[in-house]
Order: structure tokens, then sequence, then C-alpha cells
């Protein structure tokens, strides 16, 4: 619009900012309800593709560099679900795998660990949502550097092949266990101790350079390529989720890229960074005065961090998936976004609640027990927020629904296990028992895994453009839900009775003779939960060719990213012109309106006399 005009509404712009115009020599100021200051920096000018190549293998299209991040990280969950299926196998029916020894065994649980943890849920949720929905929820064309996030995708998929190399070397994968504890990792009679451990720890060093290429484009591209009219308190808490996780990645993952790098010098040039003064079989090694517990020290400070690197992406995205098919808006917005910065700063605090078996000072142990409870305060600000939102809400129970209120319950319920082991006295005795297990997977396995199923539900028909089948997103939901709960239900009793973890085999106990027949009962339960997922699979591939086409803005939502020109959208999202967004996300079944949602680009000039909230 002209710089120039008469305010005769009398209302005030909602960016609070008046306009000057100095024609005709005079000085005059007035306020549009429209108005919202023009852009500051030019339009971004795009590499587009000219062949199959360029366009859909080496593609500098963030949409299409999510999807791959999608595949790949696809791929390696399956792998680890693979590898989770013939541990179950062995712990419920020994021996019924003839080829699986002890070493075998801990070497899947090595690599399914990290897989799933930093290989599966890390790289899908940054990798994978924010490629795809941070330049669109913003209202950018691509990501700032879409050159250095094509080379971040394919550090990406080197780190996956040379972690999966690991299984054709001799000696095979690293069995040290997922958290890689020295010195039994790089000691011989540790299963992977030569090219196990060296490939491992060279795959986690790429993912590290790989992920701080993409993160660093996450985190410029939200503060400085937002389009007109889009403040940091109107992003979706999607974006926030996403790039307060990509902040704690990048100050955590340094932690981890150190400890890999300390851990090859001590394994290739016999460094001692990590290696004590050790004698074995009467025979005092090279080693002396390394620390073991340092690099319990630098791998817990990224690996608390890491939960909350899944985590904040999962809360946000589940908030605005339960605001839109609630049909109203989020319940306070502010007190969201301030939970989750809260709950990122909170976490490089209470990294060593992992360690109380470690023999630390009893005054640590009160200090990270006492910080364990506080970071609860806002995580559980959140859950308040997401039930009253859906209090008296016109609640869609839909498969998207669903998977949110599972999620929900299943936070919870590994929230609560959560305090106990967040204190010292109980958890010493449970630290080394199915307990821990249990809480782990539900609040870093299923539940995050919940909001991944519920947001590709939502978002697929922006992908793809069309609807996933409800009748199978049903079963797929409730398979899953009532399977996780029959694994991790039981395995919290397991570990009340004593049965440790990591064992390769249970031993005869009088005291433990139930966990004989619970063991089996959690394996076929793992089986049915692990199958289950092939459901969604072949949902994505029968939609991709029969499904119900969805049309533009299928749920009616509000956020940008349904909003663009066609559907899918096309490279550069928004055709010759850029969105100018006036409101925030979540103005829902607002008094007044003619319709139950008011998109974020609606001017105010289009809802006078309605009661939208002032943001």
């Amino acid at each position: 619009m002209s710089d120039e005009y008469e305010n005769k509404t009398g209302y005030q712009a909602q960016s609070s900012e008046t306009i000057s115009s100095g024609s005709g020599g005079g000085s005059r100021t007035a306020s549009d309800i429209d108005y919202v200051r023009p852009a500051e920096v030019t339009d971004q000018d795009l590499y587009h593709g000219h062949s199959f190549i360029t366009k859909w293998v080496f593609c500098q299209d963030a949409k299409v560099i999510g999807v791959q991040y999608f595949l790949l990280a696809t791929f390696t969950g399956v792998v680890g679900l693979i590898l989770s299926w013939l541990m179950r196998l062995q712990l419920g029916f020994p021996g019924a795998a003839g080829f699986m020894t002890a070493e075998h065994y801990y070497q899947f649980v090595t690599m399914h660990g990290m897989i799933m943890v930093v290989y599966f849920l890390t790289a899908l949720f940054l990798g994978g949502f924010g490629n795809y929905l941070i330049p669109l929820m913003v209202g950018a064309r691509d990501m700032v550097f879409p050159y250095l996030n094509m080379v971040s995708f394919w550090s990406f998929f080197v780190a996956v092949g040379v972690l999966l190399a690991s299984f054709f070397v001799p000696g095979g994968p690293t069995g040290a266990g997922w958290t890689l504890y020295p010195p039994q990792t790089i000691l011989e009679g540790t299963p992977g101790s030569g090219w196990g451990i060296l490939l491992m720890c060279i795959s986690l060093i790429l993912f590290v350079a790989g992920f701080t290429m993409g993160g660093l484009n996450y985190l410029i591209t939200v503060l400085q390529a937002r389009t007109r009219g889009m403040t940091l308190m109107r992003m979706p808490l999607t974006v926030w989720g996403i790039f307060t996780a990509t902040v704690l990645a990048m100050l955590a993952f340094p932690a981890l890229l150190v400890g890999a790098l300390m851990m090859t010098l001590d394994n290739v040039l016999g460094t001692s960074f990590f290696m004590p003064t050790i004698i074995q079989a009467g025979e005092i090694l090279e080693y002396s005065g390394g620390s073991p517990i340092l690099f319990q020290h630098l791998f817990w400070f990224f690996g608390h961090p890491e939960v909350y690197i899944v985590a904040l992406p999962a809360f946000g995205i589940v908030s605005d998936l339960i605001s839109v098919h609630s049909r109203k808006n989020i319940f306070g917005y502010r007190m969201m976004v301030w939970a989750i910065v809260g709950i990122g700063g909170l976490s490089f605090f209470v990294w060593a609640h992992h360690m109380y078996v470690s023999g630390m000072n009893p005054w640590f142990g009160f200090f990270f027990a006492t910080t364990t409870l506080i970071i609860a305060i806002p995580t559980a600000m959140k859950v308040y927020n997401w039930i009253i939102t859906l209090w008296r809400g016109n609640i869609r129970l839909n498969v998207v629904m669903l998977w949110c209120l599972g999620f929900i319950v299943t936070f919870v319920n590994g929230g609560i296990t959560g305090i106990f082991l967040g204190n010292v006295s109980v958890d010493v005795p449970l630290s080394d028992t199915y307990f821990v297990v249990a809480h782990f997977h539900m609040v870093m396995g299923i539940a995050p895994l919940m909001v991944i199923m519920g947001a590709v539900y939502h978002w697929f028909p922006l992908v793809a453009g069309r609807f996933l089948n409800e009748t199978l997103g049903k079963w797929h939901f409730w398979l899953t839900f009532l399977g996780a709960y029959s694994i991790y239900f039981p395995m919290h009793y397991l570990g009340f009775i004593g049965v440790p973890r990591r064992y390769f085999e249970m031993y005869d106990s009088p005291y433990m003779t139930s966990a004989v027949g619970m063991n089996e009962f959690i394996s076929m339960a793992a089986f049915i939960v692990g199958a289950a997922q092939f459901i969604l699979i072949f949902n994505i591939i029968k939609t991709l060719k029969t499904g119900k086409p969805a049309g533009s803005n299928p749920w009616k939502a509000n956020s940008l990213e349904w909003l663009t020109p066609s559907v899918p959208p096309e490279h550069g999202n928004w055709g010759d012109k850029l969105p100018v967004v006036h409101r925030w996300p979540y103005d829902f079944n607002v008094p007044g309106a003619k319709e139950d949602f008011i998109t974020q680009t609606t001017p105010p000039s289009d809802v006078v006399g309605t009661e939208v909230e002032k943001t």
C-alpha cells in the first residue's frame, strides 16, 4: 500500500507503528489498521535445479531436503527396530535365534540405542520437520543458505553410511553400550573394540559437523528471514520448539564431538584422556592418568539436553496439532513460549542425575536432584496448557487428535517415573534395572514417536496433496498405543523386583519367577508393535496412488504453511509475492467472525467487530 494516505478508521496499527509522509514539504504521521512495516531485506534469489539430480538428489530446496532427512531417518529407524526385535527375541526366548551370541546382543543394544536417539529422532525432528516447516511457517522462500543445507544432509548421509559400515568390519560394531563408557569401550574383550568404536566415533563427528551447518541455517532463517509482520511472538509453537532445540544442539553437540575425538585418539594413538592405569592379566597397560568419569560428564552434558532436543520440537508440534484439531486457540501462548525457553536453559543443569551411581559427592547429588525437580515445573505448565486448550474445545477425534492424546498420556506417565529416578536414594537401587529402560522409552521413545505420527497424518496433505486413510490410521494408532503400554508398563514391575538391564540372558532366581513369563509377553508385544508401524508405510504408498485429494488448507488452519499458492508448495513457496502477517496462528472460533478460523494473513480490516486476540 502507499505510504501516503489518510487514516479514517480510528483503529491503531497492530504493529503499533506510525508512518511519516514527507510529501509536499510537510511532515505528518498516521496510523493504519492494516499497516505492516516494509521488508528490511531484499527477496531471496534461489537456485532452481534443471535436472533430476539437481532437483531431487543434490537439491537445494529445503522441502526436498526435509523429505530426504525424513526418509533416511526412517530407514535408520527401521534398522533400529529390527535390532530391537532381535534383542527381545533373545530376552523372551533365549536361544531361539541360534546365531546370536552374547557379543551380538551387546552390539545390537549399542547400535539400537545410538541409532534411535541420534540418527532417527534427532535427525527426523530437526532435519525432517525443521527443514520442511521452518521456511513455510515463517514465510520465507527457503533456508537462508540453501547450498549449506544440502551439504548438511549429505554429511548426515555419509555419517549413517559410516555407522552402518561397522556391521561389516572385522569384529563388528561396538558393543560397549550406547553410552560408550570407557575404559571398556576400547579394551580388548569388548565387542567391536577396534574398527567398531572407531567407525562409531567418526560417524558421530560427521553427524555433528553436518548438523552444525543445518543448525546455523535454522537459527538464521528464523531470526533474519521471517516475512513482514511475522514477529517472534506470532510464530507457531512448532517453530519455537525447533528453534530452541537447535540452540540446545549447538551448545550440547560440541561436548559429544570432543568426547568422540578424544576417544578416537585414545583408541588409535594410545593417549589417555579417558583411560586410567589398568592392570590386565597381571600386566600394566600403557594407559595412565585418564579419567573415565570425564567422558561420562561430556557424554551426559550432551545426553540430557539431547532429551529436550527431541522433546521441545515435539512439544511445539503437539501444541499446534491440538489447537487446530480442537478448534481453539492455544491456552497461554506466551507462557508456552517461555516454558520452552526455560526448559531449554534448565536442561544444561541436570545432566549428572544420570551419574548418581558414579560415586559423586552427595552434595552434587542434592544439587542435581533439585534441578531435576525444578525442570518439571515448566514441563508441567505445558501439560496443563494442553489440557486447558482441549477443555470445551470443538474436538475433532480424528487420527491426528488420537496421537496427540496418546502423547499427553504417555508423556505424563513417563514424567511421573522420572520423578522416581530424579531422587538419589530411589535412583541408586533402580539405576541398573528395567525400570530405567521403561522410563527412558516412555519419555524418549514412545511419546516423541506419537507426535511424529500425529504430525505425519496432519502434514501429509501438505506434502502430497492427499489425505492418509483414516481407518488404517486408527488401526495404526491403537495397535501402537496399546502395544507400547503392554511393553513398558510391565517393565516397571521388572525393575521393582530387581531384574537387571544389560543382561544377555536372565538367570534363574526364586525371587524373579514372574519375570520369565513377563519377558515372553513383552517380547510378543514388541513384535506386534514393530509390525504395526508398517501400516503407516502401506498407508503412504496406498495414498500416493489412490488417496483422497486434500485441496488447499484441508484442516482449516491459520498458519502460513497452509496458505501457499499451490499444494504441495513449489520451490520458493510463495510465487511472486511473500505473504504479510497480521496476527498469531491461533485465532479459532473468534466471537463475531464469519468462520471458525482466521488465517495469519487476514488483515484487521476484514475482522472489524470480532474479538480477536491482540498479538
